[in-house]
This record gives structure tokens, sequence and C-alpha cells, in this order.
């Protein structure tokens, strides 16, 4: 079984903040002026280019290392089913390919994932082909915390 960089706990707060923004629409009604309340508060489900967790989850994937993102591009593509977890290496590898052709890697690789609006459903299918219950105990996630792999590559520093 192939080994993630990324941790699940940070696979899981990416999907939950990516349902959070996926269910953003266009603006329904431009020029209300009525009382939010007064109309079920569906403005809050409009997409007006300011919305917090869309600002959350690109600021928390734009802060992954290399590695954590590349994990995050191969994981969706293996939720889409462009291939199965024995195909893991080949998925990672076209990652790589496909970063590379980017002149500011990490700002485009944040504006690919976002532009998939099946973004949390897809990783969290990733994570199935893993074997990954990303939904037991609770996960949370915080960026600053190091991957498997940082753990790993400090210890073999010691």
């Amino acid at each position: 079984m192939p080994e993630l960089a990324i941790s699940a706990e940070k696979v899981a707060f990416i999907i939950e903040k990516a349902r959070e923004f996926d269910v953003k629409e266009a603006a329904s009604d431009p020029d209300s002026g009525s009382n939010a309340a007064d109309d079920d508060m569906t403005g809050v489900l409009e997409d007006n280019g300011s919305d917090p967790a869309g600002r959350e989850l690109s600021g928390f994937i734009g802060a992954l290392n290399e590695d954590e993102q590349l994990d995050l591009v191969a994981l969706t593509w293996l939720g889409r089913g462009e291939g199965t977890i024995d195909d893991w290496d080949d998925l990672r590898t076209r990652a790589v390919e496909a970063r590379a052709a980017y002149r500011a890697p990490g700002r485009e690789t944040v504006r690919y994932l976002l532009g998939d609006p099946m973004l949390g459903d897809l990783l969290a299918d990733g994570l199935d082909a893993f074997g990954i219950d990303w939904t037991e105990g609770g996960l949370t996630a915080d960026s600053s915390a190091p991957s498997q792999r940082d753990e790993d590559e400090i210890t073999k520093q010691r």
C-alpha cells in the first residue's frame, strides 16, 4: 500500500472546508434590498468573492509543502476514478509533471484544486481508496502540523 505525504487530518480539514466552499452559488438576487432574515438567509450561499471558507481553504492548501500538495492533486484524480490505488505512483508522477508546467506552482495548484466543484467529495473518495476513514474521531488539522513524511525526514537527520 502506498504511503501518503499528507496526514489524514489535513485532508479531512480540506474536505470539510471544500464542502463549505462548494455550496456557494452565483448571486441569485443581486439587487436585493430586503432584510436577510426575511428571505431565509439565502444570501449566505452566494459567492461574493469574500467567502471566508474559500480564503481559509486557499491559505491552508497554499501553506502545505510541495509533497502534500502533490498528494492532494493525486488524491483528487484517484477519487475521480482516473486510476486505482495500484496506479498511485503513476498518478503522483502525473501530478509532478503537471506542477512542473506551472509558473507559480503553489498558487496554481491551489487554483486548480479550488476550481473543482467536487473537491471535497473527490478527496473523500481518494482517502476511501486508501482505506482511510477520514471521519473517525473528529479529525482536526493545523497547517503547521508536520506530515508523516516531514517527521520521517526529521528523524533521518538525527
